[in-house]
């Protein structure tokens, strides 16, 4: 049986955007979680934060394994897929990081902590930006 190459851009595309938009939910959700007022209000924008960033860190799997066999398993490459690569790398650790950070730090971190961590996650959709324009790119050229 052979495997239409086409549908490895389509399931790349299903993979990268849901991972995506989780991971900004998260983002969102600690942004909110600062906001000062309900207590319950707050833990639960950070629970909703710890979740979403773990659910899109173990999806962002899916997408650097389709990206992978789209790239024929050239984890640099040359050109537009190497400015993707530089892009993508950095953002699937800091990602994977986060998610580990956030499961095992569950409960409310202090004030210089907590910065670290949201300053982290604004470079890490900084870097997803990045690589979004560059995997558009991509396939523009294809």
């Amino acid at each position: 049986m052979i495997i239409d190459p086409a549908i490895w851009s389509k399931l790349h595309g299903a993979a990268t955007h849901f991972p995506i938009a989780l991971i900004l939910v998260s983002a969102f959700c600690d942004g909110a979680s600062l906001i000062p007022g309900n207590a319950e209000r707050q833990r639960s924008f950070r629970f909703s934060a710890t979740i979403t960033i773990a659910l899109g860190a173990l999806g962002s799997y899916a997408a650097v394994a389709s990206g992978l066999v789209m790239a024929k398993w050239q984890v640099w490459g040359h050109g537009t897929l190497l400015r993707h690569h530089q892009f993508v790398w950095p953002a699937f650790a800091l990602i994977t990081g986060l998610a580990t950070w956030r499961l095992i730090a569950r409960r409310q971190m202090e004030a210089r902590l907590t910065a670290i961590y949201l300053a982290l996650m604004l470079l890490a959709t900084a870097l997803m930006s990045g690589a979004g324009y560059w995997g558009g790119e991509l396939l523009n050229k294809g």
